[in-house]
């Protein structure tokens, strides 16, 4: 088994090294780089320049000096493999470049939003799994009832509509500015914030909390409660099941002590690929609730071009995701210990 998690560590290599040649090539050749960008930024502060979608009226051309400087800065100026073979060399000492729009090292400002994105993403979690594990069992145990029927419902709208949508839609609802105004609009917390006292705080908190909250678990709601269900009642007719009523065991004591543990299996497994998910945000939740983190930061740095920050959101999150499958792994031999690897 040691050998296989050993080849699945040296996996991870190229692996990585595919996906981030792919995007690396996407934001080499597609127009509109960091250079066109710094362009229109220094042609729209310039005296005489005006915008006109997207690019200037006049005096775009830059000097050739300065354009060659870019250039060499963001090795466009060498060939795509030789240009990519740098920036690995670069991301192997942990040096993800500077991102252009900050001005800052693309490693500092994606910790700095890290905080965020796991405070969200963490919460919602918990939330999914504290409810779709019981509301599962609920479902298994009254299969075909009126519980079941009534819950299926919601479920099926949990898997219809994604979390993103049901956010705005409860922003509408009951965001500032509503006929209801009970929470904020977004944001991770009110601007005078450290004005405020130790309780209205908190109180604060909860009120940016619980929304982008709900949208999170909606994400993986459905999901993890059918396969509780289905995962349930698969355990619940296997022969060991009968074999410990048939020997008079009280109920509880059969799918709770037995049937459950091993139905948990499958969610459990689950956890590694969760944790991934988790860590890097949210593109369109964090944007739809103006939440400053990985996701929101990820989705301005595309439409902004700031290719540096997102190569390297794109590393942090490839990162996670491989070693987040691992962890699965690694969760199903813990949890089922009749798997071998091999």
């Amino acid at each position: 088994m040691a050998a296989y998690f050993l080849r699945r560590l040296l996996l991870i290599i190229p692996t990585f090294v595919g996906i981030t040649f792919l995007v690396f090539g996407v934001t080499r050749f597609v127009p509109g780089g960091p250079i066109e960008q710094m362009m229109i930024q220094s042609q729209t502060l310039s005296e005489g320049g005006v915008e006109v979608g997207g690019e200037m009226a006049s005096g775009m051309d830059i000097p050739a000096d300065v354009r060659k400087s870019l250039e060499k800065k963001f090795h466009l100026d060498r060939p795509f493999v030789v240009a990519y073979g740098l920036w690995i060399k670069d991301v192997v000492q942990l040096d993800l470049g500077k991102s252009y729009k900050y001005n800052t090292p693309v490693l500092d400002v994606i910790v700095s939003r890290f905080p965020v994105s796991i405070y969200f993403g963490l919460i919602g979690f918990i939330l999914a799994y504290s409810i779709c594990i019981p509301l599962g069992i609920l479902k298994a145990i009254k299969h075909g009832g009126v519980f079941d029927l009534g819950t299926s419902v919601m479920v099926f709208i949990g898997y219809s509509v994604p979390g993103w949508a049901v956010g705005a839609l409860l922003l509408v609802l009951f965001g500032g500015g509503s006929f209801l105004d009970w929470v904020p609009l977004g944001g991770f917390h009110s601007s005078n914030w450290e004005t405020l006292s130790f309780g209205e705080k908190i109180v604060d908190q909860l009120h940016h909390t619980i929304l982008p909250v709900i949208a999170y678990a909606l994400g993986s709601f459905a999901l993890l409660t059918v396969l509780m269900k289905n995962s349930l009642m698969e355990n619940l007719g296997q022969d060991y099941v009968r074999t410990a009523f048939a020997k008079g065991l009280p109920e509880w004591r059969v799918i709770g002590l037995h049937a459950v543990r091993n139905s948990l299996i499958p969610i459990c497994t689950g956890l590694g690929h969760a944790i991934g998910l988790v860590m890097a945000g949210s593109y369109l939740i964090e944007l739809v609730f103006n939440i400053d983190g990985i996701g929101y930061l990820g989705y301005t740095s595309i439409v902004e071009r700031d290719y540096q920050v997102v190569m390297g959101i794109l590393v942090v999150n490839t990162v996670l995701v491989l070693f987040g499958n691992i962890l699965s792994d690694v969760l199903y031999v813990l949890v089922d210990p009749r798997i071998r690897f091999s």
